[in-house]
């Protein structure tokens, strides 16, 4: 059910379909909030019985870049939207091309390349801490002259809750980077991109930044020392229409995401001033749906970006209790042209996620848990060590109350002092 388009955007009515490109704990969600709204969804994910799958009316069991199975998918939907950055950027292109993609592929395109990434975000007018791209050795040991130690070393394309990433403290740390892998991958790097574009035929990518620095491999990144990391969920409509959830601080384990803290414990003009930039980014993006800006705050009180998630966001999870609007229920509104809801925080909320190794204890505890405390499960076939099986919100009338219940069910190990 697809109402008037309106200046090459379109309003999607309830009883319309919904698909998803991912099958994913973001897609269940997503599709649990859509269907509340009167929805019908239809994912595609190679794993069957994907979490999304689980409850949506139905999934097409294909690999992500199968064109063939997603344009199965936009035949039987009325829009198209993807749960995570790492669909296949060619594939969402030419959906945008046969099908009503909103959020268009060049968002993807962005993010999946973390160059692309900061190169957008500068342009938008954020700050993001110093960068240089890194091809070869010498690239590198120039950078960590130009940049100084201590830095990060990452690939710019497929890391993750801190895979691929090397923290350097010394030219022997990045010696030892360069051994252990970074080496390797660069070396893959432009091997993959000789096949993509032959010399004398350009960059491979339309769009690309004109100095082809974009497709370098690797990128090195000056080491902010934070004094808290910190996350901004904003939405957008189509037509320009923004709104943006409180800032959510952020507590990583091992490089994963253990604990989101809302409100954030920080001066409230300096959350004011991470909304306000999260939402620059997105505009200057023309994002339709959910941006997710992650930021690093240093003991100066000064912000940087450090990384863009266009999707629904694990920072984002707290909004499903604590906010009039959950970010699902948002995107599903943005992708769809309706007005945005309110993002109104209701209560202070922990989120804590629950991993691989959480799991069994919980399920134990799920009798005894005290009645503000909201279980999240994502119907994931086994639960393996630090993967994300589900989450808890816990509600309280202080972060600092919900802190000490996190750390009173005793099942994640020693929490932050309240």
């Amino acid at each position: 059910m697809t109402a008037a388009r309106r200046d090459g955007w379109r309003v999607i009515l309830p009883g319309a379909t919904i698909g998803v490109l991912g099958g994913g704990q973001l897609g269940r969600m997503m599709a649990l909030a859509g269907r509340a709204m009167g929805y019908r969804f239809w994912t595609l994910d190679p794993t069957p019985d994907s979490p999304c799958g689980q409850v949506a009316d139905g999934q097409i069991v294909a690999a992500y870049d199968d064109l063939a199975a997603a344009r199965d998918l936009a035949a039987r939907c009325d829009v198209v939207t993807y749960e995570f950055e790492n669909v296949d950027a060619g594939v969402a292109r030419v959906l945008a091309e046969t099908a009503y993609v909103p959020q268009g592929s060049e968002l993807l395109r962005i993010t999946q390349h973390r160059l692309r990434e900061k190169a957008a975000v500068t342009r938008a007018g954020a700050p993001v801490a110093a960068y240089r791209p890194v091809t070869t050795w010498e690239d590198l040991s120039a950078a960590v002259d130009d940049i100084g130690l201590p830095a990060v070393l990452k690939t710019t394309t497929g890391g993750y809750d801190g895979k691929g990433q090397w923290l350097l403290h010394s030219r022997e740390d990045a010696q030892a980077a360069w051994a252990a892998g970074a080496g390797a991958w660069a070396a893959e790097g432009v091997a993959k991109r000789a096949r993509r574009a032959p010399a004398g035929h350009g960059t491979a990518h339309p769009g690309a930044m004109d100095d082809g620095l974009d497709e370098a491999p690797l990128i090195l990144e000056q080491f902010v020392p934070f004094a808290h990391e910190l996350s901004v969920i904003v939405a957008r409509t189509a037509d320009g229409r923004v709104q943006s959830f409180p800032v959510a601080e952020n507590i990583h384990r091992q490089h994963i995401l253990h604990m989101s803290v809302v409100p954030a414990r920080i001066p409230g003009e300096i959350q004011a001033e991470a909304q306000r930039l999260a939402e620059a980014v997105a505009g200057a993006l023309g994002v339709v749906g959910l941006l997710a800006v992650e930021m690093f705050l240093d003991g100066d009180g000064r912000l940087y970006v450090n990384e863009l998630a266009p999707r629904p966001h694990n920072s984002g999870h707290y909004t499903m209790d604590a906010c009039m609007t959950s970010q699902f229920e948002q995107h599903i509104r943005a992708i769809c042209g309706l007005p945005l809801g309110r993002t109104t925080l209701l209560t202070p909320v922990v989120m804590v996620n629950i991993l691989g190794e959480h799991l069994a204890p919980v399920l134990d505890l799920v009798p005894r848990l005290p009645d503000h405390v909201k279980l999240h499960l994502y119907g994931k076939a086994e639960a393996k060590p630090k993967r994300k099986m589900g989450h808890l919100n816990i509600l309280a009338d202080r972060v600092e109350d919900a802190i000490a219940t996190v750390r009173a069910l005793g099942v994640f190990g020693p929490e932050p002092e309240a």
